[in-house]
């Protein structure tokens, strides 16, 4: 059975909570990838830069909670790399909601902010390699466009990163 799902946007006081959030996921999906010393760091500086990132205001980012406990996030705004395209910069769900439709009800809340906007089509970076971010991004209308980049963490072999695409719908759909 579904729980209660309210998504809203993070403000000022949630850093550590999407910190939290993103550390978890990131630790889970990343990690394996790296070598232990750059996982390590990676989900220490996942867990502490989001009232930076919520204090400059750029884009927006949204919490969802499941039952009233935050379990997933995302910020998006405008493309950093394609003018006129909107992009997911971030998102990442907590293990504990893996399977509940709060991931799934977070992206359609995107969506719905970038159609107000006048957006018609979003990206997104996810790795080569996550199976199951392929599988929900792919079950949620996004294509791969063919385009690719690695990330090099400065230490161990680089991550293979894949851009995904689809169009916003309109209203009601």
């Amino acid at each position: 059975m579904q729980g209660m799902i309210t998504i809203r946007e993070a403000g000022p006081g949630d850093g550590d909570v999407l910190g939290e959030i993103h550390a978890i996921s990131w630790g889970i999906s990343h990690g394996p990838l790296c070598t232990p010393k750059v996982a390590a760091a990676g989900i220490q500086e996942r867990r502490t830069k989001w009232d930076a990132i919520l204090a400059e205001g750029k884009d927006t980012i949204l919490l969802a909670l499941l039952d009233d406990r935050p379990g997933a996030f995302a910020r998006f705004g405008s493309s950093s790399s394609r003018p006129g395209l909107a992009e997911i910069h971030t998102f990442f769900a907590h293990p504990d909601v893996w399977g509940s439709g709060l991931a799934a009800a977070l992206l359609a809340a995107i969506l719905d902010r970038l159609r107000e906007v006048g957006h018609d089509r979003v990206h997104l970076w996810t790795l080569r390699d996550s199976a199951q971010a392929r599988r929900f991004y792919a079950k949620n209308g996004f294509g791969e466009t063919g385009r690719r980049h690695n990330h090099d963490f400065g230490e161990g072999p680089p991550v293979v990163l894949v851009e995904l695409e689809r169009t916003v719908p309109g209203p009601g759909l």
